[in-house]
């Protein structure tokens, strides 16, 4: 009996480790738009109004009218909103740093942003800050007083949650420059793993990352779909973007499995973010949107509301829609702030990753 005791003891015990909270002193990001909480804005010149209406009041760098799903994922920690590693004004890096810059993408890209292409601030870009981040953040903790205030603890490096969001660009590109997917995405997954193991080797031991969405529902993606491929699904979203997004997460998935095998002392989540996104657009009514596909922030009316001479913060966009809380597409490329709540609010659950970890227990 006593031995029976013991061991029901212990299995109560275990039970209830299992599903203890994790506390995140800190997050470290990388990634594109869908995560960028000021890096091109501080960079390159600032997010323009309306960006920034509904929750901040005024541009705060981010892509969106409001939150992005990272500002939820520090809000469910209680931790501040991440500061941008790229802006030197205002930034607080005690609870961690977003190194994600809008139209960042895995694999360096040759044509600059300032001639319609990508922010030079690639993925492997991002580490190298990450490294320069990790050791004068030390160095300047050690002056002590508001330096030692602003920056975070040496410990925090293996304490952080590690989320990553990126590829969606690289997707773009790889339509325009019409390369081969079989040839351009296992480039882009061995950097990634590359990346990710360097991280390892500073200290990261706890691993968020994303999938890319469905690009064909966004109105850039859908309006550019070529005569050679203009079907669309049952949503309206185009196929042939959204069999490219679906191929690379495929693959995605493989290199995190890897990872897990190689780097057995991480944890690594793998989040479906595409299905619970598909979700949404599939079933936007239910879940309180309206036209799923339509632009808020965007000129020329039609389904789409959207003209890529004409973008979100043009002088010729008076205002957004009446309703962004009903919106799905903010400006045609990124999402409203109420779409991303929702998306973090499935998310945050487990039930879209792999495996399937709620985000509170992602340690």
């Amino acid at each position: 009996m006593n031995l029976l005791m013991t061991c029901l003891t212990l299995f109560l015990s275990l039970q209830a480790s299992s599903c203890t909270q994790c506390k995140f002193p800190a997050i470290i990001n990388f990634g594109d738009s869908n995560s960028d909480t000021g890096g091109l804005s501080a960079t390159f010149g600032p997010v323009p109004s309306p960006y920034g209406e509904t929750f901040f009041h005024i541009p705060a760098g981010r892509y969106s009218d409001g939150r992005l799903i990272i500002d939820f994922i520090a809000e469910s920690f209680g931790l501040a909103y991440l500061s941008a590693y790229l802006d030197s004004l205002g930034t607080n890096f005690s609870h961690g740093a977003n190194f994600a810059t809008a139209a960042s993408t895995i694999m360096q890209q040759s044509v600059p942003l300032n001639k319609g292409g990508y922010s030079p601030f690639s993925l492997q870009v991002q580490l190298s800050q990450f490294s320069q981040f990790k050791s004068r953040s030390l160095m300047i903790s050690q002056k002590g007083g508001v330096f030692e205030s602003l920056m975070p603890k040496k410990d925090y490096f293996e304490q952080a949650l590690y989320t990553i969001d990126i590829g969606q660009n690289d997707l773009t590109d790889l339509f325009l420059r019409n390369q081969s997917a079989d040839e351009y995405i296992p480039m882009t997954m061995k950097v990634f793993s590359d990346v990710v193991k360097e991280v390892y080797q500073q200290g990261g031991r706890y691993f968020w990352i994303h999938n890319t969405g469905p690009l064909g529902c966004l109105a850039y993606a859908i309006i550019r779909r070529p005569s050679s491929s203009p079907e669309l699904d049952s949503v309206g979203c185009a196929v042939m973007f959204n069999k490219l997004a679906q191929k690379f997460n495929n693959m995605l998935n493989e290199t995190v499995t890897q990872l897990r095998k190689d780097l057995p002392s991480a944890t690594f989540i793998y989040v479906d973010v595409y299905s619970a996104k598909y979700n949404l657009f599939s079933n936007a009514e239910k879940y309180g949107f309206e036209t799923p596909l339509r632009t808020c922030c965007g000129f020329g009316g039609g389904d789409y509301n959207f003209d890529f001479k004409v973008q979100c913060g043009d002088k010729r966009i008076e205002k957004a829609c009446s309703y962004p809380e009903k919106s799905i597409v903010w400006d045609g490329i990124h999402y409203s702030e109420a779409a991303n709540k929702w998306v973090f609010s499935e998310i945050a659950t487990g039930k879209y990753s792999h495996p399937s970890v709620p985000l509170s227990q992602a340690c």
